[in-house]
């Protein structure tokens, strides 16, 4: 399975519209190589250089399978993000350049869980049921 973007490519930077600095609303994904068999996709993005910890920017589950994740949507069931919130929360890091990881999930199943559960707790209820794993890394620095 593979994800990537016609908003930025791997690796590079994310435009500042998907941000926190600017309208802070998702980027389109593509999606390609979904697997037979799949019910449902996840896709959690994250910032593992966060200083205090990774930080959650935005969960989402029971995505129906298709190969686009639509710019500005709500392509299924929001968990809920670090700043406690169920949306996509742009990448606005405090200082220097961060990572932020899209990782999509194609699972053997739906979840049919409630909204608003977390990134641990969807990960919890996706084990044995990842029938294949991609991520597309975006980098952002604030211009200060």
């Amino acid at each position: 399975m593979n994800v990537t973007s016609p908003s930025f490519v791997n690796k590079e930077m994310i435009p500042k519209k998907f941000t926190a600095d600017g309208a802070d609303v998702n980027p389109q994904l593509d999606l390609a190589g979904i697997p037979d068999g799949a019910k449902s996709l996840v896709l959690i993005m994250d910032d593992p250089d966060a200083p205090r910890g990774t930080w959650v920017h935005w969960v989402v589950y029971d995505i129906p399978v298709a190969a686009k994740i639509e710019e500005n949507s709500v392509p299924g069931t929001q968990g809920t993000n670090s700043a406690n919130k169920t949306k996509y929360h742009g990448p606005a890091p405090p200082s220097g350049t961060h990572r932020y990881f899209f990782k999509v999930y194609a699972l053997d199943t739906k979840l049919d869980l409630a909204g608003g559960k977390t990134k641990a707790e969807v990960e919890k209820a996706m084990q044995g049921h990842i029938l294949a794993q991609a991520e597309l890394i975006g980098l952002y620095t604030r211009n200060r």
